[in-house]
This record gives C-alpha cells, sequence and structure tokens, in this order.
C-alpha cells in the first residue's frame, strides 16, 4: 500500500473521488479513522494497487 499525505480535507476528497471516477475501486471512504486523528480514504487503482491519500486530523 502506498500513503500519499496531502494538506487538506478536500484534496482527501476530491483525490478519492476522482480515483473512483476514473474506475479504481473504494476501499473506504474518506473520514476519520482512529481516534479521530487521522482523515483518510483508500482505493485501489486499475491495476489492484491499495493507495491512502490523508492528512493527519492535527493538520486539518
Amino acid at each position: 500500500m502506498v500513503a500519499l499525505k496531502v494538506c487538506s480535507k478536500e484534496i482527501v476528497d476530491l483525490a478519492h473521488a476522482k480515483a473512483i471516477c476514473l474506475g479504481g475501486a473504494n476501499e473506504g471512504d474518506p473520514g476519520y479513522r482512529g481516534n479521530g486523528d487521522f482523515y483518510g480514504s483508500y482505493f485501489r487503482d486499475l491495476d489492484g494497487n491499495k493507495l491512502n491519500v490523508y492528512i493527519s486530523a492535527t493538520s486539518v
């Protein structure tokens, strides 16, 4: 799995939506995870690779 740190929740949301729009598979809608200290989304690309786009909630 590859994790990509971004600078805003909006980018997490947009990246996930774009990945799904382009044919990727949803592996986890954007949202808070754990103790609420992590906001991220998960998807698989067309080759089956799992990706995560996230931001630390302390940066939100």
